[in-house]
């Protein structure tokens, strides 16, 4: 018997556990599918347009027009309009949750710079945060078109004070004024002096942003799930001290070491095949679902050396797991807290720059991290094997680390 026997054996005993099939391959899986459906689902909620009824009682006023074209103008509502009765009733039944109302006379007194006032009435079934919006974005169009008012009022009537002047003096006319000021607004709302633009952190993207989010989540639980397979080695080996199978291996014709490597091999293979099924179930799955395929960079090679890095360290942390423990139950519980704490502050779940200064600190210490930080390099920033040649050697160290410390400490009877 040799180390790939031993290897052989365990990897068969494997492929019959179906709960392990189960928990390696389709819980990760199924982890990526529901992370995706609730991206996916705030995506909707960021794009949703909340519909006003509006009861116009200004029908034919040009001030009444403009605000609801404004209000329309992609600024997340869609006006519909109601009658005051059909309006109120709709309030009273809980059919809609809120109504404004443009008062008669509306563009008149605008005009004439008299006050006037939109009302927006709520029924029980509105919610705080709609309400709110709501309220902002039409008092914020309400200032615009009062503002603009005012100045082309003002503006006219700097005009009208030099109507008495000689032709030769007067620079501009009341009319010259209005159509001026007013294909300013226009110009104005359709390409602002300053604008908003929406874009992530340069801690992730680091100028590029040709990216899918998606990236992210795959990164993390591919990684995540690779270094869980530790347990599984750990608890393997504690297995077989119960059951005798890892005395009898000992009194076969091969060394220790030789025993060792051969109960590391099928966790390194199962390490390194869980993320390739991983990222070859999101590349397929996610388009099904309206989601991104994740970016799997410019580097082929970088992505295996991440990956069988990862799975080195995975198995090494696997070993010392089972060096370290003194019984089943310990593996069980101090795998389980370490290797999800460690991924969660190494960023596999939400992005390091996102914890916070401290967190992102202690997240440092575990491996994931470094891992993380490897894969974000391809295929978020774009760069290459040579970048991320610092994150692998941290991989290659914890590897050694777990590896010494592992074999030092382990007890073969």
């Amino acid at each position: 018997m040799n180390t790939l026997a031993v290897a052989w054996k365990d990897l068969q005993m494997l492929l019959k556990d179906r709960g392990q099939i189960l928990l390696l391959f389709l819980v990760p899986i199924g982890f990526i599918l529901a992370f995706s459906a609730v991206f996916a689902a705030g995506q909707q909620i960021e794009e949703q347009v909340i519909v006003v009824p509006v009861v116009n009682l200004d029908p034919h006023g040009e001030m009444s027009g403009l605000l609801l074209q404004d209000l329309n103008d992609d600024r997340g509502l869609r006006t519909q309009d109601y009658d005051q009765a059909q309006a109120e009733a709709g309030l009273k039944d809980e059919k809609i949750k809120l109504a404004l109302i443009i008062p008669a006379g509306f563009s008149a007194d605008v005009r004439a710079g008299a006050p006037t006032t939109l009302r927006l009435i709520y029924g029980p079934a509105a919610s705080d945060s709609e309400v709110q919006a709501v309220r902002l974005v039409v008092a914020g169009v309400a200032a615009d078109l009062s503002l603009q008012t005012q100045l082309v009022g003002g503006l006219s009537q700097m005009a009208a004070m030099m109507g008495d002047a000689p032709p030769d003096v007067q620079v501009f006319t009341s009319e010259r004024i209005k159509v001026q000021a007013e294909t300013q607004f226009e110009r104005a709302k359709s390409t602002p002096l300053v604008a908003l633009s929406a874009r992530w952190p340069d801690q992730i993207t680091q100028g590029r942003e040709d990216f899918s989010p998606s990236t992210f989540g795959i990164a993390g639980f591919a990684i995540m799930f690779a270094f869980l397979t530790a347990q599984a080695t750990a608890t393997s080996i504690f297995d077989e001290k119960k059951e005798g199978t890892f005395r009898r291996l000992l009194a076969a014709p091969l060394g220790k070491w030789e025993l060792l490597a051969g109960k590391m091999l099928p966790n390194f293979v199962i390490a390194v095949l869980q993320m390739v099924v991983i990222v070859a179930a999101s590349l397929v799955l996610l388009p099904l679902i309206g989601q991104d395929a994740p970016s799997l960079g410019n580097s082929p090679l970088g992505l295996m050396l991440i990956a069988i890095l990862v799975a080195l360290c995975s198995t090494s942390l696997g070993i010392l797991l089972a060096a370290i423990c003194r019984t089943e139950s310990q593996v069980g519980g101090v795998s389980s807290v370490f290797l999800w704490v460690a991924g969660m502050v190494g960023g596999a779940f939400i992005p390091a720059f996102v914890l916070g200064d401290f967190l992102n600190t202690i997240g440092k210490v575990v491996p994931h991290y470094w891992a993380l930080q490897a894969y974000n390099n391809l295929t978020i920033r774009g760069l290459g094997l040579a970048g991320i040649l610092p994150e692998l050697a941290v991989l290659a160290g914890f590897t050694a680390a777990f590896s010494v410390v592992g074999l030092l400490r382990f007890k073969f009877d």
